[in-house]
């Protein structure tokens, strides 16, 4: 079996969805992003302003009360709303309101900035397990996950954006066994076993897929190596999904322009002052203009 094969500037183009001129916004998907916690309200903001600068017709934010003032400031262009929180984390009360929500959208983003407790827990296990629409889970969402919640949604499309740590953590072993580890035919089995797309990120980020492939990007440094690029990534991928790219393409194409957005940015103004903000709000256009 072929070991990998490249994501190029070729394979993004072919993949990503196309716009038709006399489109409206309802023809370019409804993206749901719940996150964020009191303490770390950058990351839902990142996520949902990178769904809004790459394409997708409504985005919405569900956020703890206890932070939604804050977003809702944030926010020009994504729709915050607030959910039940203990006061600083979502709590399995936000269930029905999250629900509700979710039935007028086409795709769900999990995870960013969500926080760590028992509620977030059992919060992101009802949601992984019964949630129709293709899934995005991203940071504590994946630190919550219950990977048998995970093996029920086989049939269904499921996106993971796990770094190193994430990931030894999915797999029940230390960072230091999974560096160890073959990292192309680790990722390659992770995703055969559980039926999903996992973007094991990184230097060139691979993207794993349920029949085998496995896909390297060839673009990418160390201008993306802060806080917060990661939640850019998930709101970029949930927004190709909700614009009609399936798991695999949408992995693939976001993978690349995230990556190609901090490389262009890196050139003009170093690898050093490149902000996750910088790449939302310019990376991304630059990255597009080169295979639109």
């Amino acid at each position: 079996m072929e070991n990998t094969r490249p994501i190029d500037a070729a394979a993004v183009r072919a993949a990503l969805p196309k716009r038709r001129e006399d489109a409206h916004k309802g023809d370019f998907g409804k993206l749901l992003i719940v996150g964020g916690a009191v303490g770390y309200t950058g990351a839902p903001y990142l996520a949902a302003r990178a769904a809004v600068r790459s394409g997708c017709g409504l985005t919405y934010l569900g956020v703890p009360r206890s932070i939604w003032a804050v977003e809702a400031a944030k926010c020009a262009s994504a729709m915050p709303f607030p959910l039940p929180d203990d006061g600083a984390m979502l709590t399995p009360d936000a269930l029905a309101p999250i629900r509700e929500k979710l039935d007028g959208c086409d795709v769900l983003a999990l995870g960013p900035g969500l926080g760590r407790s028992a509620g977030v827990r059992a919060l992101t296990d009802a949601l992984v397990r019964e949630t129709a629409q293709p899934l995005v889970l991203d940071a504590d969402a994946l630190n919550a996950l219950d990977l048998s919640a995970l093996d029920a949604r086989r049939g269904r499309p499921t996106v993971l954006t796990p770094h190193d740590g994430e990931f030894a953590r999915l797999l029940g072993v230390s960072p230091a066994e999974l560096a160890k580890r073959d990292r192309t035919e680790t990722a390659r089995e992770f995703a055969l076993s559980h039926g999903c797309v996992l973007v094991r990120k990184g230097h060139r980020t691979l993207v794993a897929l349920p029949d085998g492939q496995v896909l390297e990007n060839t673009c990418g440094g160390s201008a993306l190596a802060k806080g917060g690029s990661g939640d850019v990534l998930t709101g970029l991928i949930a927004s190709l999904l909700a614009q009609g790219a399936d798991a695999a393409r949408a992995a693939l194409c976001g993978v690349w322009l995230h990556a190609r957005a901090g490389d262009v940015l890196a050139k003009r103004m170093t690898a050093y002052c490149v902000t996750p903000e910088d790449v939302a709000a310019e990376g991304l256009a630059a990255a597009f203009s080169e295979v639109v």
